[in-house]
């Protein structure tokens, strides 16, 4: 056989062995699934996929119940639906010291007792509703509701702070005294009302204005006098988002509205507030003897301006405010148009170098005695002054038992165990100028102390 034709003879032989080699199965390599059973296992794997899918659903259907920091919080699953429980409880204690009149009588208070449910609707309404139950009484301060348009455009209505006084409008567990100071005198508690408020530029500028039944000053109402309503606006500026400057804000609010109380043989509706001490006395009331003609009521224009402001840095922090409130009065035949005034600075600082804000602070470290951390140390300190006009006296005010003016220094200490507990010691000495039979009412010498918890 010539050479080219056995080497082409030898090619084919080898060909045709390597293909009955991968024609032919190996009895050791496995047999390659059929197509029924790669369609069950399809099936399998969809099956899978599909319980996957609805318990994801299931959970998102149910929501969360959770309890932390916040309260107590009920949440769908979509994070649209919320309902938060949290609260306010301070039991606290109030002692007079060189009380000779017997002015003022030591005592173990609750001072607030409030559950306060909050509720987020679609993301677009909020419903806030706080009760109180201190006091062996129980009393509604607020029920509103929130459209949010967007952060500029929030319309509330209901009952809440109308947007006058910035004290009065920073949070009852914020505020670094126990009691607010006196120029929380001359702004409304609570009113019924429909505003329109926002924040714009960043931040930079916060807004309210609304329309509101009217209330005295330091009073809450669920009702009018009459058909006469009041206007009220406020703006606050924080023109500074970073830096040093951060920290500082400055505003001013107001309202004006016509008041018109009435009085009868029968019944009495004055419509005028009274005004107390940083110790919580009434230290001035306009004259109210049950009859028509010794009993002032208001009869016109009362008016309020507020210039406020705070400037917070690092772990100090300062607040300021003065309170004008004019008001036309009727005594009898006589009428005035009244104006008193109320102005006080408070400053603050962290001893353990937590940040001031307008919002308490968390402890850098929590109170825990085994840990050796002792939460935070707030030391504070405050001058006011309020002033009665002098036209007041003596025909809308008995000046034998109402003061024209009181003055008051305080210092305190503020000790956080945590954001939500904290302990209070304040000590505020109030002078006064009238308000005796005989020359000036007695200095009030005001001990107080307080347990916090906020949660």
């Amino acid at each position: 056989m010539h050479r080219p034709a056995a080497k082409a003879a030898v090619i084919s032989i080898l060909a045709v062995t390597r293909l009955t080699a991968q024609t032919v199965p190996d009895s050791t390599t496995p047999a390659p699934p059929s197509v029924e059973q790669r369609l069950d296992s399809l099936e399998h794997q969809l099956k899978t996929l599909e319980r996957q899918r609805d318990s994801a659903a299931a959970t998102k259907s149910q929501g969360t119940v959770s309890a932390g920091k916040e309260g107590f919080v009920i949440r769908s699953g979509d994070g649209k639906y919320q309902l938060r429980l949290h609260g306010i409880v301070q039991p606290a204690a109030r002692f007079y010291f060189d009380d000779q009149a017997n002015l003022g009588a030591d005592e173990l208070l609750l001072r607030r007792a409030r559950p306060i449910f909050d509720a987020a609707i679609a993301d677009i309404f909020d419903f806030r509703l706080q009760i109180d139950f201190a006091g062996g009484a129980t009393t509604l301060y607020d029920a509103y509701l929130d459209l949010k348009l967007s952060p500029g455009v929030v319309f509330r209505t209901g009952k809440f702070k109308p947007p006058i006084g910035l004290e009065r409008l920073q949070a009852t567990n914020d505020i670094v005294f126990i009691e607010r100071g006196l120029p929380t005198n001359l702004v409304p508690t609570r009113d019924l009302g429909l505003q329109l408020g926002g924040v714009l530029g960043g931040g930079r500028v916060a807004y309210q204005v609304g329309i509101f039944d009217g209330t005295p000053d330091l009073t809450l109402a669920d009702g009018d006098l009459s058909d006469a309503k009041d206007g009220a606006a406020r703006v606050f500026f924080q023109p500074f988002i970073k830096g040093a400057l951060q920290g500082l804000g400055l505003g001013v609010g107001g309202s004006t509205g016509i008041e018109r109380g009435t009085v009868s043989s029968s019944t009495t509706s004055a419509g005028l507030p009274s005004y107390r001490s940083p110790g919580q006395l009434v230290v001035f009331r306009y004259r109210n003897d049950g009859t028509v003609a010794g009993t002032a009521i208001a009869n016109g224009r009362r008016s309020r301006l507020t210039p406020q402001g705070y400037f917070y840095l690092g772990s100090f922090g300062l607040l300021g405010e003065y309170n004008f409130s004019w008001q036309e009065v009727t005594q009898a035949a006589t009428t005035a148009k009244l104006m008193h005034s109320a102005w006080q600075l408070s400053g603050s600082f962290f001893l353990t170098g937590e940040k001031a804000s307008f919002r308490s602070a968390a402890p850098r470290k929590s109170f825990d005695p085994e840990a050796h951390t002792w939460g935070a140390l707030e030391i504070v300190a405050r001058y006011g002054d309020l002033k009665i006009d002098n036209a007041t006296f003596p025909t809308f005010a008995n000046p034998a038992s109402s003061i024209r003016r009181e003055q008051a220094f305080g210092m305190g200490l503020n000790w956080y165990f945590l954001r939500a507990v904290k302990w209070s010691l304040d000590y505020e000495r109030t002078s006064f100028t009238g308000g005796a039979a005989l020359g000036d009412r007695e200095t009030e010498n005001a001990l107080q102390t307080q347990f916090q918890l906020a949660f």
